[in-house]
């Protein structure tokens, strides 16, 4: 009995391999380039870079091709992805190194939003073991400001620093573990949606093989992972007529990051406007719980403060922006001067979109409502004087439940923006970002064109 098991274990191994062998191959490659980008790759070395992510990128796309009706081999595949990451220490970002300093302040007794690195190493720097290592690894930009990570979100590096004992490597694991398991859970909670919305369910591959996700988030821990699990549970909820249920969980996906207020006034029509006041309520206090233990006279200004220095202060990767720089500077125009400038305005544009969509649009559906969402976070993003590569992981996972594809594109192209740390100065090539841009400008104009002539091709018959 045991002999003819095993045979016939064998049997079925050598018949899945026949007929899979390609894209097993395609697998074992990913994992090696994988374990190379986690371990044996320095940010500085940008040809390396670009070559494996572009690798990574054609695979993703070819397992897709072979094997999207295989929930089961993407859905391994994906984990074994990220699990090669594991042990790597985020290669292309510092920002774990706050993480984790914020979440031993807190198991310090002591508030990220109302103290400074940089004073608390001056004032005290018996306060935590490695409190040297820590703001030497965040860097004095981020050692300068107060912590911009929201509630819930602080709560898990808490969680993480007190599991790990204070050490570096350990908190990595568990905030890792997080990530992944909340992967897991957009897989889950997005193929049912997908499935709610009469879409292929093979389209959640997009994010879950995707590369740019696999290392931007689980690779550099970076936490839309886990806002985005919150967000498409959320709509799961309301596709299920749970809409108390969604508030809350929507509430808890706006304390990982704040990106999701952005779509709040989308719910008007929605809902219709009572039930969007509740819902709002809801979504409110239970905001509000979360922020009531960091609470003190002082955190909403600190809080809005370090949020204002994103609009204001910083560049990265910009679009539009670059392109009004260019222009301005050849007029004498001083570029300390011009992002302030730009930063006033860029919120004015964004509340003025925001305002179009939710009273031009119908978003009684939820389809129609992912739409607008997809929309309104495209112009903030085209608008933004920073687009680190990570931001763009949300509009990925928007028009996988839309008719669009265009932040696909993006994710692929978004590389190019690493360009900047691979010289000492972190200068940027415009001519890349211009490739970038080109490239999603140029297919999102193309999906716009073919969709409305489909819509008229349509309405004819």
């Amino acid at each position: 009995m045991t002999k003819n098991y095993q045979t016939s274990m064998i049997q079925r191994a050598i018949s899945y391999w026949k007929l899979h062998r390609i894209p097993i191959l395609m697998v074992l490659l990913s994992i090696l380039f994988y374990i190379s980008f986690g371990r044996h790759l320095d940010r500085t070395d940008f040809v390396k870079l670009l070559s494996l992510y572009l690798a990574l990128f054609f695979l993703c796309y070819k397992l897709i091709q072979f094997e999207k009706w295989n929930f089961k081999f993407l859905a391994i595949s994906g984990t074994i992805f990220r699990l090669m990451l594991l042990f790597a220490e985020p290669n292309l970002s510092q920002d774990f190194y706050r993480f984790i300093w914020d979440g031993q302040l807190i198991n310090n007794g002591l508030s990220p939003y109302l103290h400074l690195p940089k004073d608390l190493i001056i004032q005290n720097g018996q306060l935590m073991h490695n409190a040297a290592e820590l703001v030497s690894g965040m860097g004095s930009l981020s050692a300068s400001n107060y912590s911009n990570y929201p509630p819930l979100n602080q709560f898990i590096f808490a969680m993480s620093t007190w599991l790990s004992g204070k050490s570096v490597v350990g908190s990595v694991l568990v905030m890792r573990t997080v990530i992944i398991i909340s992967d897991l859970g957009i897989l889950y909670f997005g193929r049912k949606l997908l499935q709610k919305l009469n879409k292929s369910t093979h389209l959640i591959f997009w994010y879950f093989l995707n590369p740019l996700v696999v290392l931007e988030l689980t690779g550099n821990l970076h936490f839309e992972g886990v806002m985005l699990f919150f967000f498409i549970w959320s709509m799961y909820l309301l596709c299920s007529k749970k809409w108390l249920l969604a508030a809350i969980v929507y509430a808890l996906s706006i304390s990982i990051k704040l990106v999701p207020l952005l779509f709040l006034p989308l719910f008007l029509k929605y809902f219709g406007f009572k039930k969007s006041m509740l819902f709002y309520a809801v979504v409110g206090i239970t905001t509000a719980l979360l922020v009531l233990p960091f609470y003190s006279p002082d955190f909403a200004n600190n809080y809005m403060e370090t949020v204002g220095l994103w609009f204001s202060n910083f560049e990265f990767n910009a679009g539009l922006y670059n392109a009004i720089k260019k222009v301005a500077v050849s007029f004498d125009a001083k570029p300390w001067e011009l992002i302030k400038d730009y930063g006033k305005i860029t919120p004015i544009v964004v509340i003025a979109s925001v305002a179009l969509f939710t009273f031009f649009r119908d978003n009684k559906k939820i389809s129609s409502l992912l739409t607008s969402m997809l929309w309104v976070l495209t112009i903030y993003y085209f608008l933004s004087a920073t687009v680190h590569p990570w931001y763009i992981i949300f509009l990925v996972v928007l028009s996988l439940f839309t008719e669009f594809r265009f932040p696909l594109v993006w994710s692929l192209t978004v590389i190019l923006s690493y360009w900047a740390y691979s010289n000492a100065g972190f200068k940027e090539n415009y001519w890349l970002l211009s490739v970038e841009y080109i490239a999603v400008y140029g297919f999102m104009f193309y999906e716009i064109v073919r969709l409305h002539n489909k819509k008229i091709l349509f309405s004819k018959n």
